[in-house]
Order: structure tokens, then sequence, then C-alpha cells
């Protein structure tokens, strides 16, 4: 049975996509970027060691979207907040041992991929921590077995999300990967760009 990658993504409209991006970039940059971004990752972390699948997000717009490559598959992201979409997007791909990162992670390689995979052989769960404090990638060998609450109550975009999810889970054994950054604001952007 192969492991399964969610990779969640936006319509990447003006206005829907990057929009703390957006603040220093403008619509049209921050756009731009989300766009050529998420392709570059859908093409850097496709691998025959695992299956790859799209939770999208408007969610019917999504599924009938002809921005997204037709060859991956699709789900919807569904209603609520961040962690419960996320949690749903997880358990819709047991019984498989699944990893669920976002599409804005410039430095990501299949080697993170394959480590986080490799973490789940000897542990329960794992997180690649983001240099903001949250994370960009999560993890469960089962994702059926999430404990009760599990990301109910993260403090997304802040310095505590890692936290509270771990916080969220302590049942869970958790492995720690390599730290990665995200490209959420301006000043990421142009921390980014530096390393370039």
């Amino acid at each position: 049975m192969k492991p399964c990658l969610v990779v969640m993504v936006k319509e990447p409209r003006a206005g829907r996509v990057k929009t703390r991006l957006a603040q220093d970039l403008g619509l049209i940059s921050a756009t731009w970027w989300y766009r050529h971004q998420a392709l570059r990752t859908l093409r850097t972390l496709t691998d025959p060691r695992w299956d790859t699948v799209l939770a999208v997000t408007p969610d019917r717009e999504g599924l009938q979207s002809s921005f997204w490559p037709e060859h991956f598959p699709r789900i919807p992201q569904g209603p609520g907040h961040l962690g419960q979409r996320m949690a749903r997007a997880l358990l819709r791909m047991a019984p498989r041992p699944t990893c669920l990162i976002g599409s804005d992670i410039p430095d990501i390689k299949k080697s993170h991929i394959a480590t986080a995979f490799t973490a789940l052989g000897s542990h329960t769960a794992c997180l690649g921590p983001a240099t903001d404090g949250g994370y960009w990638l999560i993890g469960l060998r089962h994702p059926a077995r999430q404990p009760a609450g599990f990301l109910d109550h993260v403090r997304w975009s802040t310095e505590w999300a890692k936290a509270d999810t771990i916080a969220s889970a302590k049942s869970l054994n958790w492995a720690e990967l390599e730290t990665l950054s995200d490209i959420d604001t301006g000043a990421d952007y142009a921390q980014w760009v530096a390393r370039l």
C-alpha cells in the first residue's frame, strides 16, 4: 500500500490566495508567485514512491478547475477552519500513511517527503517545523486514529501553531523533520529571494 502525499491548494485567483503576501507585493504579483510555486511544488514532488492528491478549495471550483494538472486526483477541503480541513483530508487517505503539506514552500524537495515517510515507520506522527513557529508538513502513520480534538484549537498563522498541534495530540509519538520556510509575507519573500 503506497503512502499518500496530500497537497493543500487554493484556486489561484487574485484576492483569494496569499492575501498577506499581496499586502506587500500587490495582488497580481502575489497571485503569480502562488501559481508558479504551486505548480513547481507538484512537479518537484511527483514520485512513484507515493501517490499525490490535491485537497482543493473552493470545493466545486477546485474540483472542476482547469488550472491543476488533470492526472492528480482531487478531494474537496470542505467547510470549517484550517485544522478541520487538514484533519479531514488526512482521514480521507486512511488507512495509508499520509503526509500533508501546503503549496508555498519553495525549498521543498523529494528527499524531505521521503524522510517524512521514513519517520512514520518508527513514529506515529511527524512535523516539519517552519521558521515562523508553524510547520510545513504534518504526517500520520494511521490517519484514521486521530485523537479527539485533533487540530481543533491550533492558533494558526502564529508562533504557537506547532506547539498547539502537538498539544492537540499528546498520545502520538512525534518525529521532527528539517526546518523549512514557507512564504506568507513580504518579509518571507524577501528572505527567500536573498537566499537565491
